[in-house]
């Protein structure tokens, strides 16, 4: 479904929409523009929070790794002595 609807431009935007759409497809082109221009900007919007956001943790993010590492390095080290794996017969 669509709607009508009176917007009002600027004599330069007009003149640029006159350029790329064809008469009788400038609707589209406006929604078309519209949807493109939104989900861009969306994106965009949402690294720029995702990033704000790892700025704003790094510090605990870091202190978290610190806490975490010697664990981590333990772990990964492989036993000595007393264990064996399976026997086979």
């Amino acid at each position: 479904m669509s709607k009508r609807i009176n917007v009002m431009l600027p004599d330069r935007t007009l003149a640029v929409l006159n350029r790329v759409a064809p008469r009788g497809g400038r609707s589209r082109f406006v929604s078309e523009a519209v949807l493109h221009f939104v989900a861009t900007n969306g994106r965009r919007n949402l690294g720029e929070q995702l990033k704000l956001g790892y700025q704003a943790n790094a510090d605990e993010s870091l202190k978290i790794a610190a806490e975490w590492f010697p664990l981590e390095e333990e772990a990964s080290q492989p036993r000595r002595g007393g264990h064996r794996g399976k026997t086979s017969k």
